[in-house]
């Protein structure tokens, strides 16, 4: 099977954050709202000890925390959750970029189509947006700026923290898309002006199918966001449905995890990188890193194997290591990236990148030998 390294699409669940859910399924399998019992009550003890623990890494408080079925929802519910506010305030602009995910690309057109005003700010050569782009932007119906802190192609980290200082000062509403750098820029996280923030468990360990919106309070107010979908009144009304116990305590297990080993994770992931450019250096194959490596994440790279096919490449060997030419989210069919289209790189060049994504749990020496294989097969692809 070669060795994985597509963890921007989807990271292997932990061990331990799987048997810390096998014991959940077996014991704790009341409905978390049901008030009139003991397995009720159980069921709830494990949400909300999974909402203090996602809570923790962040620096918030768990009142602030609501559990969605991932980033895509939650993306969802930031923007169209704001509707309502935006018509009572004559605040329709929304600010965002070329590059984000597409639940907040197709979500920005569909307001588009009802009434709003959208800017959609590209990224420079190298995969960075422009703060002073986005300055200039905003306006006085500014309602909010939708910005994904790490790209999921690129792994190129975005100037989110100059971006919400100044977002602070004007008033302005400042979602972060932080799926691919929750649990991972612990601190940097901790640090931002934001006011809604949005993550899935699957990217840190955790289990498919849960995720999380951060509804950060200002003056003990939670921002104007109101529920997009109707039932109950689960997540405080915000987010009707039966909560997934098991899957919600595995999340908090696996942020449980992220704040205790984050440090060393980083540090893994840095070294795994260090040796795939250093095998990428010794290949003598003809490359170029797509982005910046200055303000690159530490388990992401973007490589253009200049003259080869990815689609070949990937197919070629895939019997050694498990990469994409693009975000999974996209298609289920070959489509160039619209995020290197964005950076303006022409398309000869889109078709010959891939993305490669790892994480601590990776084996160093099966990527050792996988990616050289790999690099073999692309000399011979050349």
């Amino acid at each position: 099977m070669g060795t994985y390294l597509d963890y921007n699409a989807s990271a292997p669940i932990d061990s331990r954050v799987l048997d810390y859910m096998i014991d959940v399924y077996r014991a704790d399998f009341g409905n978390s709202d049901s008030r009139t019992h003991s397995f009720g009550n159980n069921a709830r003890k494990v949400v909300e000890d999974a909402r203090g623990k996602v809570a923790a890494l962040l620096g918030r408080d768990k009142t602030e925390v609501f559990f969605t079925s991932g980033a895509t929802e939650s993306n969802n519910i930031a923007l169209l959750g704001l509707k309502e506010y935006a018509e009572k305030t004559g605040k329709k602009h929304i600010i965002t970029t070329t590059i984000e995910h597409k639940a907040i690309l197709e979500t920005a057109k569909q307001l588009q189509r009802e009434g709003f005003e959208v800017d959609f700010v590209k990224p420079d050569i190298h995969g960075r947006i422009s703060v002073n782009a986005v300055k200039q932007l905003v306006k006085e119906n500014t309602l909010l700026v939708s910005i994904m802190h790490v790209n999921n192609e690129t792994g190129i980290i975005q100037p989110v923290q100059e971006i919400g200082d100044f977002l602070s000062t004007k008033g302005v509403l400042f979602h972060i898309d932080a799926t691919q750098s929750f649990g991972k820029l612990v601190t940097e996280i901790r640090d931002l002006h934001y006011n809604i923030l949005s993550a899935s468990a699957h990217k840190i360990g955790g289990p498919q199918g849960v995720g999380l919106l951060v509804l950060r309070k200002e003056k003990y107010k939670l921002p104007p966001v109101k529920n997009i979908m109707y039932g109950g009144k689960q997540e405080h009304g915000l987010r009707p449905g039966t909560l997934p116990v098991a899957l919600i305590g595995g999340f908090g297990k696996a942020c449980e995890l992220a704040q205790e080993e984050h440090g060393i994770n980083e540090e893994k992931c840095i070294k795994i990188k260090d040796i795939m450019l250093q095998l990428l250096r010794q290949s003598n194959v003809k490359y170029h890193i797509n982005g910046d490596l200055e303000y690159g994440i530490c388990n992401t790279l973007n490589v253009c194997f200049e003259g080869v096919s990815s689609e070949a490449l990937m197919l070629a060997s895939q019997d050694y290591c498990g990469v994409s030419n693009g975000s999974a989210c996209n298609t289920t069919s070959y489509e160039p990236s619209f995020v290197l289209q964005s950076m303006g790189i022409p398309l000869d060049e889109i078709e010959s990148s891939i993305r490669i994504s790892w994480g601590a749990d990776t084996d160093i020496d099966a990527v050792k030998e996988s990616f050289a294989k790999m690099l073999m097969v692309a000399k011979g692809l050349a």
